[in-house]
């Protein structure tokens, strides 16, 4: 027993004892060897300041600045420790009333007392100067630098996009790496390749007296870490011709797409009407932002990937290439144009431009002749001895393989993937599957239903230009100083149309300009551009003008679509727009004539505003009272009369 109780004795000694110990050198530890403890007893003395990164610069293809920083400053202050304050003095400093002074603080303090937070953002450079001489009398205030976006040539705004201050979804989304007052690429390539623009933050720990004027850095800076600048872009744009694409659309509403075929890179790309990308840049982001939204010509509206049109006549060129892979037509397959197409038995009529008589396809190209193709779509459909929607399934996958109706894939958010609809759509529409090629013949010459991007018209162009193949197109053609692509951006894509198929359309695009086709006009001395107008029927108005083009025919350089709303002929304006770009590429000169030239530079296209018309009381009571009582016919008439017609 008594040996038992000696036992446990010592046992618990020996507990006490060890616990000691283990207290004794943790306090060693704390004190003598781990330097973090000071850090965090001398927090009282000590402010965190973050260092923001720069974000990546952007450069055209020959490395010409398009995006750049420039400085700025932030005024943060520490609500409890903001005592004393001349608030007159700050506020003329820095140019805000007293009412604003405090409105800035009750919101700094509601988001911590304790902590620093953004009381004033974005000071301008000279601000600063005037603030720094008075700032150590206004205690609990100071100064973050940081970096905002500067565009020296004021192009490509909606291309490249803009950043702006992150909002609680941004934060929440990032998993804690975004704090409020951050900036985050909003649109364009800044929200592309957010990731890798931005960079990474870091840490500066510096002491401060009592009156919060910086000290010195803590421990000589061996706490903390440095800023890492975000990764530099090489676009693909070519600067040069970007400028002239968005002089040559200035007054216009349209798109204009250039790619170089041989690798998918966009040359140029312009949403017209654009704007000044510096206005969305500094204080006043947010008000010109709303007077963006406000216009009525859309500019923010990203034209080239989100627009959606009929193609009109230059759909001939994938209509030739899907019926020659298809075996329902080759070069030397021949109709007969009368000025007409007669279908439904006679009793509808497609008209033609013109009395073309027999001709072949590469013919067909040239004189952009309507019943050739409408006939083409009936061998299509009707000649391939299954149901009309069988045979449409085919068709539509043919023209899916060349990228219509698909997103392509480009490296810029909110791309449309256009519309090809599919067999069920007309077998909804018509309430039987026992439809043929009268139903929807208005899209064998690129009208009814289609719908397709000014960058797919491009990327087409760029397929024939190919000979049968394309790559995705893309804006960013190198990231960071290795110059690393994307791999997705390096692989060959077959459109599903074999080589020796493309050389009679190709002929045919080659006459359109350098021999009787509606192009002519516009002809290159010494370069064989190869090119096809449109006119898209728009009932809203004025048709729109199109025109796609690859030069030169043998080793092509450049595959351009213009697409020009409200301009009638495709000839007129698209086709002279397409060729100044295309020589000026080429050969860094234009030798259009200058009467066609100052036209197209002069031109202004932008639909008139609409005079509201005035209507007396008396009748708007009238017509209101009549809405109210026809009301459910009414909507029974409009949707019945958005409904596809039958073309008989």
């Amino acid at each position: 027993m008594n040996n038992s109780f000696f036992t446990r004795k010592y046992v618990i000694q020996g507990i006490f004892i060890t616990t000691a110990l283990l207290i004794v050198i943790r306090l060693f530890y704390i004190q003598i060897i781990d330097d973090s403890y000071i850090l965090s007893a001398n927090n009282n003395v000590l402010r965190k300041v973050i260092v923001y990164p720069a974000r990546g610069a952007i450069l055209d293809r020959n490395g010409k600045i398009l995006v750049q920083n420039e400085p700025i400053y932030d005024l943060l202050v520490t609500p409890r420790e903001a005592k004393d304050i001349d608030t007159l003095l700050l506020c003329d400093l820095i140019g805000i009333d007293k009412e604003g002074y405090i409105q800035r603080m009750e919101k700094a303090k509601s988001h911590s007392p304790y902590r620093a937070s953004q009381f004033e953002k974005q000071l301008s450079s000279t601000t600063y100067a005037r603030l720094q001489e008075h700032l150590y009398k206004f205690r609990g205030f100071y100064v973050q630098n940081r970096t905002v976006r500067s565009y020296p040539d004021s192009i490509a705004a909606q291309f490249l996009g803009y950043i702006q201050e992150v909002n609680q979804r941004d934060i929440e989304r990032s998993e804690g790496f975004y704090r409020p007052g951050d900036y985050i690429g909003a649109t364009g390539v800044e929200r592309a390749y957010e990731d890798l623009l931005r960079g990474k933050r870091g840490v500066k720990n510096q002491m401060v007296d009592a009156l919060n004027r910086p000290q010195g850095s803590f421990m000589e800076g061996k706490y903390d870490t440095l800023a890492v600048t975000g990764d530099g872009m090489v676009s693909s744009l070519d600067r040069d011709l970007q400028i002239l694409a968005e002089r040559l659309m200035k007054n216009k509403l349209g798109s204009v797409v250039a790619i170089e075929p041989s690798s998918g890179e966009i040359l140029a790309m312009v949403s017209s009407p654009t704007y000044d990308p510096n206005l969305m840049v500094g204080r006043d982001l947010g008000n010109n932002y709303m007077d963006l939204l406000r216009n009525e010509n859309k500019p923010m509206f990203l034209r080239p990937i989100q627009a959606s049109y009929p193609p009109g006549s230059i759909f001939k060129i994938v209509a030739a290439l899907t019926a020659q892979q298809a075996g329902m037509i080759d070069a030397n397959t021949r109709f007969t144009c009368n000025g007409g197409y007669r279908y439904g038995g006679g009793r509808g009529l497609m008209r033609c431009t013109g009395v073309h008589g027999t001709i072949d396809l590469a013919r067909s190209i040239e004189a952009s002749c309507n019943p050739y193709y409408a006939n083409v779509f009936a061998r299509m459909i009707d000649g391939r001895g299954m149901s009309g929607p069988q045979a449409y399934d085919l068709w539509r996958e043919a023209l899916m393989k060349f990228g219509l109706g698909n997103k392509l894939g480009i490296d810029l958010p909110g791309e449309k993937p256009g519309l090809v609809p599919t067999s069920n759509y007309y077998t909804k529409i018509y309430g039987s599957s026992k439809w043929r090629s009268s139903f929807n013949i208005s899209l064998s010459i690129g009208q009814g239903e289609l719908g397709i991007t000014p960058l797919q018209m491009a990327n087409l162009t760029a397929i024939v230009a190919n000979r049968g193949f394309y790559y995705r197109p893309h804006l960013i053609k190198g990231i960071g100083e290795e110059q690393i692509v994307k791999p997705e951006f390096a692989e060959k894509i077959s459109a599903g149309v074999d080589a020796k198929y493309y050389e009679s359309v190709i002929e045919g695009m080659s006459r359109v300009v350098n021999k009787s086709g509606s192009g002519r006009a516009v002809a290159i001395p010494g370069i064989e551009m190869c090119g096809k107008t449109g006119t898209v029927q728009n009932p809203h108005g004025e048709n729109h003008a199109v025109f796609f083009a690859f030069a030169p025919r043998e080793n092509p350089k450049i595959a351009i679509a213009v697409f020009v709303e409200n301009a009638g002929y495709g000839g007129t304006w698209a086709a002279p727009i397409a060729s100044m770009l295309v020589e000026n590429y080429i050969r860094d000169t234009i030798s259009l004539p200058k009467y066609l030239q100052d036209r197209i530079y002069n031109g202004d296209l932008r639909p008139k505003p609409k005079k509201p018309v005035e209507v007396p009381q008396t009748a708007l009571n009238n017509k209101k009272e009549k809405e109210k009582q026809q009301h459910g016919t009414s909507a029974l008439l409009v949707h019945h009369s958005q409904r596809p017609r039958r073309h008989e």
